[in-house]
């Protein structure tokens, strides 16, 4: 398995592409999490390890990513239950660190047309 994995990195310039139609993290523009879950492990998420990003709206999402997967959700007042939306930060910033301590390796994000 190792010897294929190495192949095919050779052949792509050094990436795994093939890890679950994922690429390597390529800065701010890059998606970093998406709604639906598309990974095979078993490792359960730690409360309290998730960071905030800001959405195109201005609105905070909490994300967390534990290897090859990424989870978002949108980030609620607790007192009105509705969306944190304050514009302190430009679309696509990222506070705080997202990867957990159980991730594999090196950040992989989705990928999706436009990244």
């Amino acid at each position: 398995m190792a010897a294929l994995l190495t192949a095919v990195a050779a052949c792509d310039g050094g990436s795994i592409e093939a890890l679950e139609g994922t690429k390597r993290y390529s800065g701010p523009d890059s998606v970093i999490a998406t709604g639906r879950d598309a990974g095979t492990d078993d490792v359960r998420l730690k409360d309290g390890e998730a960071a905030i990003a800001y959405d195109p709206d201005g609105c905070q999402v909490w994300v967390i990513d534990d290897g090859v997967e990424g989870y978002s959700s949108p980030r609620f007042d607790p007192k009105t239950g509705l969306p944190v939306c304050d514009d302190k930060y430009p679309p696509g910033t990222v506070i705080g660190p997202y990867e957990t301590e159980s991730a594999p390796g090196p950040d992989r994000v989705p990928k999706v047309t436009g990244n």
